[in-house]
């Protein structure tokens, strides 16, 4: 996975980082968005427009914020929206579905 979506955009979903991705790799739940661990380049870009600072290298995420990487690739597994790889989010739309881990996230 190159970079990954945490807990900030959760009820957010600013969506720069969707205009901004050159290959669309950025779908949309109801909570929050995510990142197509296949699909992505690594180019970064959603990084640097993120105004919450929920985007990450895989590398790089902080300790408690790691479980996201395991989140946002089921996100595209049978378990969830059984998505698969279909090559770009803006066919896909909205999913209206998020990992259940999100859906019964509350802030503290």
């Amino acid at each position: 996975m190159a970079y990954v979506i945490t807990e900030a955009c959760i009820d957010v979903k600013d969506g720069a980082c969707v205009v901004c991705c050159p290959v669309d790799c950025i779908y949309e739940g109801s909570r929050s968005l995510y990142i197509h661990p296949e699909e992505c380049i690594n180019c970064g870009l959603c990084v640097s427009v993120c105004p919450t600072s929920a985007i990450y290298d895989a590398h790089d995420l902080p300790t408690e914020l790691r479980e996201y990487e395991r989140i946002n690739s089921e996100f595209f597994g049978p378990a969830v929206t059984a998505l698969g790889s279909p090559g770009g989010a803006c066919d896909v739309g909205s999913t209206g579905i998020d990992h259940p881990e999100i859906r019964s996230y509350t802030r503290q």
